[in-house]
C-alpha cells in the first residue's frame, strides 16, 4: 500500500522543497512505483487464484454435466416406455377393429351366397349328417344276407336338374327324409 509522506521536522526543508518541487516529484515516483507493484502482485494473484478458480469450475462443470445426462437419459428411457405402451395400445385396438371388421365382412359375404343359393357351410355339414343317419338307417332296414349294392363309380347321365330343384331337395332331405326320397324323383317338387 502506499506510504504516506512522512513530514520531515525541519520545516524549512519543507520549505526549500517547495520552491524546488524535487522531493515532490520523488513522492509521486514512490506511490506511482508502488501502484505498479501492487498491480503486479494483484496480476500475479489473480493467474495463481485463477488457474485454481478455473480447474475449481470445470470439475463443477463436469459434476453438472454427469448429472444432466443422467437426467437426460432418465427422460429418454420413461419417454421411451411412454412411446411403447402406446404403441403396444394402439396395435391391439387395430387387431381388435380388424377382427370385428373381419367379422363384419365374413357375414355380409355368407348373406350374399345365401342369396345366390349356396349352401353354407353349416347347411353342407348338416347335410353330410343327414345323409349319414339316411345311410345308417337303410342298412337296418336292409335284409340282413343281401348285401346292399354300392352305386358306380360314376353314375349314368341323367336329365340336368335345375337350381331350384336341386335346393328344394337339399332342404327336403334336411327336413324328412321321405319328402327328399320323393323329391329326388321329381323335377320340381313342391
Amino acid at each position: 500500500m502506499v506510504t504516506k509522506l512522512k513530514k520531515t521536522a525541519a520545516s524549512s526543508k519543507t520549505a526549500a522543497a517547495k520552491k524546488s518541487g524535487a522531493p515532490l516529484s520523488s513522492s509521486v515516483k514512490d506511490s506511482a512505483q508502488q501502484i505498479w507493484q501492487a498491480g503486479l502482485g494483484a496480476f500475479t494473484k489473480a493467474q495463481v487464484e485463477g488457474s485454481k478458480a478455473f480447474e475449481s469450475l470445470v470439475k463443477e462443470g463436469v459434476s453438472f454435466q454427469r448429472k444432466t445426462q443422467s437426467a437426460a437419459e432418465e427422460k429418454i428411457t420413461e419417454a421411451t416406455q411412454k412411446m411403447t405402451s402406446m404403441a403396444t395400445d394402439i396395435s391391439s385396438k387395430a387387431s381388435g377393429q380388424w377382427d370385428k371388421l373381419e367379422t363384419i365382412f365374413e357375414d355380409r359375404v355368407a348373406k350374399a351366397l345365401n342369396k345366390l343359393g349356396v349352401p353354407s357351410a353349416k347347411d353342407v355339414a348338416a347335410l353330410i349328417a343327414r345323409i349319414d343317419e339316411l345311410n345308417a338307417s337303410v342298412q337296418k332296414l336292409a335284409p340282413a344276407n343281401s348285401k346292399v349294392s354300392k352305386p358306380a363309380a360314376k353314375p349314368v347321365a341323367e336329365a340336368p336338374v335345375s337350381k331350384p330343384a336341386k335346393k328344394a331337395a337339399a332342404k327336403a332331405i334336411a327336413r324328412k327324409p321321405e319328402v327328399a326320397v320323393a323329391a329326388a324323383g321329381q323335377e320340381n317338387p313342391v
